[in-house]
């Protein structure tokens, strides 16, 4: 099988036992830092109750390790950094996602560092327009970022992962970065400086923006929630939790990840 349509078990299946502690610690700086960046910009973010007893866990036999935390408040309804895997065995899922509230229409932020042991990055500004439709939603929000994405599409260093998930494929958009590469610091350095410029063209985007009109907002915002379930609910990685956790495990896993607390507490306030 062609490298760029391998699954995440066939990756693990030819390396199963690699330490990558290291990765992790270097990763996981990177999506703290990030997070953090990210939460100093909006107002009147507080943890998620849900989240309190989730900044370490493990999987009922210790074959999983990981942490939940969320934050909510003001025009961000969902903050997250969150890891999941086995630092001595291979696999790691790591991340720093960023789902605004209605006042903007800015695209929601997502980061994704992972080991399968190569180095997953995974990069996406997820619209809340149609772009096929909105063509001035595209140019604004996806176009100034053109070459900056070819740039790294270009890059001999990383191969495109394809996702078996077909709802997975359907997020796909100008923005999104799917890749591979070797697991080292050099290959490090060019994903944290790339998603440093991103989170600036972002930050920018959301201190400029125009207010959504309050007849508006109601419709934007069940679109943003169906999307964040369905993104949960649909990511292929599911199943690798499922073998540690059990199906009732990862059902609750699913409903913290989303945020459906919060959800329901945005729709009745």
């Amino acid at each position: 099988m062609h490298s760029d349509t391998k699954t995440i078990d066939q990756f693990l299946a030819e390396n199963p036992d690699v330490d990558v502690s290291k990765a992790w610690e270097r990763c996981w700086g990177i999506l703290t830092d990030i997070k953090e960046t990210i939460a100093s910009r909006f107002s009147g973010l507080q943890l998620e109750p849900s989240c309190r007893d989730r900044e370490y866990y493990t999987s009922p036999h210790g074959e999983f390790e990981g942490s939940f935390q969320a934050w909510s408040g003001g025009d961000c309804e969902w903050l997250v950094n969150s890891w999941l895997g086995n630092r001595k065995a291979s696999i790691l899922d790591m991340n720093a996602t960023a789902y605004l509230g209605q006042n903007t229409d800015v695209p929601h932020f997502v980061m994704v560092f992972g080991t399968i042991p190569k180095l997953f990055f995974y990069f996406d500004f997820m619209p809340r327009r149609n772009l096929l439709l909105d063509s001035d939603y595209l140019d604004k929000y996806y176009a100034p970022i053109n070459e900056e994405y070819l740039a790294l599409r270009g890059n001999s260093n990383f191969q495109w992962s394809v996702s078996h998930g077909p709802y997975m494929r359907a997020l796909i958009n100008p923005s999104t970065q799917s890749l591979t590469g070797d697991l080292n610091d050099g290959n490090i350095d060019i994903l944290e400086e790339y998603a440093r410029n991103m989170l600036k063209h972002w930050l920018s985007w959301y201190d400029n923006a125009s207010p959504v009109p309050q007849s508006e907002r109601a419709e934007l915002r069940n679109n943003d929630h169906l999307l964040r379930r369905l993104c949960y609910e649909r990511d292929p990685m599911n199943k690798l939790a499922t073998r540690v956790f059990g199906e009732e495990g990862v059902q609750e896993m699913l409903t913290l990840r989303m945020g459906a607390e919060q959800m329901l507490r945005a729709v009745e306030a």
